[in-house]
């Protein structure tokens, strides 16, 4: 839902302007928006990602990546928080 902008269908379940929001970087933080949206802002957290590529994260890694660009979600779990970029990569070049 949050990867197709708050959109199921044709329907707009989540205002545009709360997830346009959400993917904004904060002041304290820029690699955080709201609540759980981890963003990749400059490309700094997951070079391999593109910028728009945002993440949900909960206990133990486990991880909601939503990679807008290509319409792709990736759910991982319990995986190493320095082996997402290598996963995104590979799920990426796998597509190609």
């Amino acid at each position: 839902l949050t990867c197709r902008g708050g959109r199921w269908g044709a329907r707009q379940v989540i205002p545009e302007s709360w997830i346009r929001l959400s993917r904004t970087p904060s002041a304290p933080e820029p690699g955080y928006g709201f609540m759980n949206y981890y963003l990749n802002t400059g490309k700094k957290r997951w070079p391999n990602a593109p910028e728009s590529a945002f993440m949900h994260l909960g206990n133990g890694t486990n991880a909601v990546i939503c990679l807008p660009e290509q319409d792709i979600v990736i759910v991982a779990r319990w995986i190493q928080n320095g082996a997402i970029d290598e996963m995104i990569s590979k799920v990426v070049g796998a597509i190609r």
